[in-house]
Formats: C-alpha cells, sequence, structure tokens
C-alpha cells in the first residue's frame, strides 16, 4: 500500500437525517480508512442547515453560502489535504472551487459524478473542470464529455458495497414479496425512460409485487436492506440504459443484499457481472416478466445465481477494493481491474 495520505472527502452526508445510513458515500469514507488513509469528512450540504434558522434546504444555502463557505475554506486550511475528494459536486458552485484551489494549491482535486447525461448539467461541468481526475459509474459517453472538457484524466469506477452492512437479512413475512423495486417511474427529463415507466406502471397494480418510493412508503436505512432481503426478485433499471457499464446504486443494493437481480441490459455490463451466473439481464419488458415468472417457479437457480451474485460483488467490488483502484488513479494513472475505462 502507498503512504497514508490526508483526505478531505465534501460530499451530502446527510447527517442530520436518518438516510444518512444508506448513502455509498459513507462506503467510500470505511473503504479509504481502511487502506490506512486519514479522511476528514464535511458535509457541505449539511452545514448550511446547521448555519441557517430556516429547515428549507434551498433557503438556508442561498442565506448561508458564505458563512458555509468559509468553513470549508477554514477546514481545508486547517487540515492541510493531500487528495480533496468531490464525492458528490453538485452541492457547490465553480466560486467555491476556486476558493478551495486558492487554499489547497499542492492537493490533487478529485470530483465523483453519478447523475446521467453530465453535458445537460452545466453548473457542474463549471465545477469538473478545475478538477485533476473526474471518475464516474459510467463509461463511455460520460467520460468522454469530461474528456472534452479538459479534465485531464477521466475514469470508470462502479459503486462500492459494504459486505458489513450489504447482506441478506433474516426478515419477518411482512415483508416479503415476489418482486421489488425502489425508486421512481422516471426523472422526466430522460428519453429512455419508457420501459421504466412501464415496468413501474405494471408492478404497481401486481399483488404480488411491492414498491418502496415513488409516492410508495419508502423503506429507510437498514429497512431498506430488508426490503431487498424479503424479496425473491428486485428490478434494477436505470433512468438512461444505454452507456457502457452504468448502473445506479440500485443494483449494487441488491445484489449486494443476496437477492436474485433481474437487470436491464446495459453496454460492457458483463465485465462486471456475467449473464445468468451472478445476475439476469433483460432487454424488454415483455422479457423482464418471462423471466420473472421463470424465476420465481425455478428456486434453486433463482437462490444460486443470487448467492453468487452476493459473493462475486462483495469479493470484487467491496469499499476497500474500490478504494483502492481510486487511489491507484490518484497516484499512477492506472487501474488494474479488468473492467478498467480511463481517457
Amino acid at each position: 500500500m502507498s503512504k497514508a495520505r490526508r483526505i478531505f472527502v465534501i460530499a451530502d452526508f446527510k447527517e442530520i437525517t436518518p438516510k444518512s445510513i444508506r448513502p455509498p458515500r459513507r462506503h467510500w469514507v470505511k473503504g479509504l480508512i481502511r487502506l490506512g488513509h486519514d479522511v476528514q469528512r464535511f458535509s457541505y450540504a449539511d452545514i448550511f442547515a446547521q448555519c441557517a434558522p430556516w429547515p428549507n434546504k434551498r433557503l438556508a444555502k442561498k442565506s448561508t453560502k458564505e458563512k458555509g463557505d468559509k468553513i470549508l475554506i477554514d477546514y481545508i486550511k486547517n487540515y492541510q489535504p493531500d487528495i480533496i475528494f468531490c464525492l458528490l459536486m453538485k452541492d457547490f458552485d465553480e466560486a467555491t472551487m476556486l476558493k478551495m484551489k486558492e487554499v489547497a494549491r499542492h492537493a490533487v482535486f478529485v470530483g465523483r459524478d453519478v447523475d446521467p447525461t453530465p453535458e445537460v448539467l452545466p453548473d457542474r461541468l463549471a465545477v469538473a473542470r478545475h478538477l485533476d481526475i473526474l471518475i464516474s459509474t459510467g463509461g463511455g459517453a460520460f467520460l468522454k464529455t469530461y474528456k472534452k472538457l479538459g479534465v485531464p484524466l477521466s475514469a470508470f469506477l462502479p459503486n462500492p458495497c459494504d459486505p458489513d452492512i450489504h447482506y441478506r437479512y433474516e426478515v419477518t413475512p411482512d415483508w416479503h414479496t415476489d418482486i421489488m423495486f425502489a425508486g421512481k417511474p422516471g426523472h422526466g427529463k430522460h428519453e429512455d425512460e419508457t420501459d421504466r415507466v412501464l415496468l413501474f406502471d405494471k408492478l404497481a397494480q401486481m399483488k404480488n409485487a411491492r414498491i418502496y418510493g415513488g409516492g410508495f412508503p419508502q423503506a429507510n436505512g437498514v429497512d431498506y436492506f430488508r426490503a431487498i432481503s424479503g424479496a425473491k426478485i428486485t428490478l434494477s433499471i436505470n433512468v438512461v440504459n444505454d452507456v457502457s457499464k452504468y448502473h445506479s446504486d440500485r443494483f449494487t443494493n441488491s445484489v449486494a443484499c443476496g437477492t436474485f437481480t433481474l437487470a436491464k441490459r446495459v453496454p460492457d455490463t458483463e465485465l462486471l457481472y456475467e449473464d445468468g451466473k451472478h445476475v439476469k439481464y433483460f432487454d424488454t419488458v415483455d422479457a423482464f416478466f418471462a423471466l420473472a415468472e421463470q424465476y420465481l417457479n425455478d428456486e434453486p437457480a433463482r437462490e444460486k445465481i443470487a448467492l453468487q451474485g452476493m459473493q462475486h460483488l462483495h469479493e470484487e467490488f467491496n469499499c476497500v477494493k474500490i478504494a483502492n483502484y481510486f487511489m491507484q488513479l490518484v497516484e499512477s494513472g492506472s487501474c488494474d481491474a479488468r473492467w478498467a475505462e480511463i481517457v
């Protein structure tokens, strides 16, 4: 392992809500610490709520940005980080980024993007153009966007899991269902949402299916993992499904909790998970329901794939291993994973 680094991680850790248990940001921090690095977390969005007298997040940010930025900059001045890792780039703007660059001139600035179609997010791109490295949960078009922007190095890194909290939970019968999906029917701005909307609408009408979110009751924290564990099949589908290796953390949560996952196929996805061995992919709405019926009636095959998928993800995509790939990128500009994509 390389020598220990001081890593300043900026993200919305949702520390003032119960949702803080679930976001992938905490898995990243754990992985970096277990590698032997010192990590200072800074929950930028929460600072505004703590500084403002209003509970509304947008009003709080507008009225306290100057104060929040001063707290952020003072943290960086005192910590003197080797790496500033912007795990979530949508919570601050270019002006804040320039302030950080001014007081941390020798730090490596790394940003991470998990949202689709970054080219339509000008504020995100304005921040990203000051990065040394950009990592994304999608390859192909996502990385090319940042390459064209002038980011020196852009690389694909998938979502990490945390086997300490991601596993098959023992659940009571009230969690049991045949098929489950967690999320909204769509985001209203992406053309590639038709299948997701159709699947959501049909599942919403089925007695043997359950939806969490999207107008239905949510399952937060560890209960989200219980909801996955109580299902025989989970549906994983993105809002964009034509980008190389791109899967949301819904996919990671589903497979890592040991439930058979039916996932919408994306390009190059078998570099990560093999079809019929770790998960099962579908291409159309009709194919999803045909495969769901097939595997609901074949418990041995369903359980075998679910177990193999969980073991594969725990071994190959745990938070320590992904954090190690991250450090490889920072220190050498390379990554020795078979699925590596760097532009």
